[in-house]
């Protein structure tokens, strides 16, 4: 029988991962000390901080939008790149999430990494191309809660280098940690780099999620008439 809190955590799951708009929204040793070491000074070198922006509430997800663009991978080509770079931080096999009714033009699926930590995604139907990459931490209290919200955030960096492979391990760790600390409290929170844009949703005890989403580029007149 299922317990009335693991229905509760599925449930609460589901509302910040898979069905999340923008209005609705609104490990090793060494990877645990650069964690620490981050979160007691967030403000070090090497940060993103500068980049972020806040967006406004809309009724739709950008990544739902019928126009918005998909990273150029399947999401089994993601995952296997993801986890022969990654063999200390794997994400298991995701599994679609069906909702009953729904014609929408895109599938939902996640993984569940452990108790409190889930990945999860969105996929263009047909290409199963990735719309969203989505690591979603629900928060514990007390001393394992700590340790919980260290593998969260390990988790949210090794997907950030998958995108930004130039920065090491502390530098991504550092930037998530900015990421969070400035997102902390903000129905939705981005900022973006080349194509690729970088999104924290917090819901305070709810659950804390941090996404990675493509971005479509537009040319500017110069470059369309050259």
């Amino acid at each position: 029988m299922v317990s009335a809190t693991k229905k509760k955590r599925a449930a609460v799951l589901v509302l910040l991962l898979l069905v999340v708009t923008a209005s609705s929204v609104s490990a090793d040793a060494a990877l645990a000390h650069s964690v620490n070491a981050a979160i007691a000074n967030p403000n070090a070198a090497n940060t993103v901080a500068t980049s972020i922006s806040i967006h406004s509430k809309s009724s739709t997800a950008p990544y739902l939008l019928a126009s918005a663009p998909t990273f150029g991978v399947t999401l089994i080509q993601f995952r296997k790149h993801y986890n022969q770079t990654n063999p200390t931080l794997p994400i298991n096999k995701f599994r679609a999430v069906h909702e009953k009714g729904s014609l929408t033009p895109f599938t939902r699926a996640a993984s569940k990494i452990n108790e409190n930590l889930y990945a999860s995604t969105v996929l263009e139907n047909g290409s199963s191309k990735i719309k969203t990459l989505q690591i979603t931490y629900l928060p514990i209290n007390g001393e394992k809660g700590k340790e919980a919200k260290s593998v969260a955030i390990s988790y949210m960096a090794a997907l950030m280098r998958q995108f930004q492979a130039r920065l090491s391990v502390q530098q991504s760790i550092s930037d998530i940690v900015n990421l969070l600390e400035r997102g902390k409290g903000v129905h939705f929170y981005a900022y973006s780099v080349g194509a690729v844009r970088y999104v924290v949703v917090d819901n305070d005890k709810k659950g804390l999620t941090f996404a990675v989403e493509p971005v479509k580029l537009v040319l500017s007149e110069h470059d369309s008439t050259s």
